[in-house]
């Protein structure tokens, strides 16, 4: 049996997910958790081989609960279930050891194919958006450059940004004109908001 942990902010697809792969004889939920604070805890608890996360969840995303899993156990591998169709977010969940990414317009059939593949010791990742990061190529923006927009996308102004980050003005000043520039937006808002789109913060 394949063991599966879902972890999914929303109660009615968490419920929906469970109940699609509860219909496959090889595969066994062994725990529906609501936000990404529970999840490594209720990993350790249950010893699923595969966690089966949203990206945006409450307490910490989907991409940072990956990263936790690949660290503290590393035979529970990890695939992305999401409404986020970014070659951003893929290539940053592949980064934080994701082993599959399904879109959850996917049909069923396609994400119990992506789980039986991934707790196989391979990789999934939905077709269409595989063909997109492909074409997009990766992130323009540096690390810093997304944290400051990602700062920026909060509203804050420039000294706000600077003291979150623990920069000066100035070196918040150069990566937010640096961003505008890769992004090729007009403003620093317009900057963050291609950024999210994208997937890059």
């Amino acid at each position: 049996m394949i063991r599966v942990l879902l972890a999914d902010d929303q109660a009615l697809v968490r419920g929906a997910l469970a109940a699609v792969l509860r219909l496959e004889p090889d595969i066994d939920v062994v725990a529906e958790i609501g936000t990404g604070t529970e999840v490594l805890a209720a990993a350790q608890r249950t010893a699923p081989d595969i966690a089966l996360l949203d990206v945006q969840m409450p307490g910490r995303d989907g991409l940072a609960v990956a990263a936790d899993l690949q660290r503290a156990l590393p035979g529970c591998r990890t695939i992305i279930c999401t409404t986020f169709s970014r070659p951003g977010y893929l290539s940053r969940a592949m980064s934080a050891g994701a082993a599959g990414y399904v879109v959850k317009d996917s049909p069923p059939e396609q994400l119990v194919d992506a789980i039986r593949r991934v707790r196989a010791g391979l990789r999934f990742v939905d077709p269409a958006l595989a063909a997109e990061a492909l074409a997009g190529g990766a992130s323009p923006l540096t690390g810093r450059e997304a944290d400051v927009l990602r700062a920026a996308s909060e509203g804050g102004t420039v000294a706000d940004i600077a003291r979150t980050l623990r920069l000066s003005q100035g070196t918040v000043r150069n990566h937010l004109s640096s961003a505008i520039g890769k992004t090729q937006a007009r403003t620093r808002a317009e900057a963050a908001r291609l950024a999210e789109n994208n997937g890059w913060l």
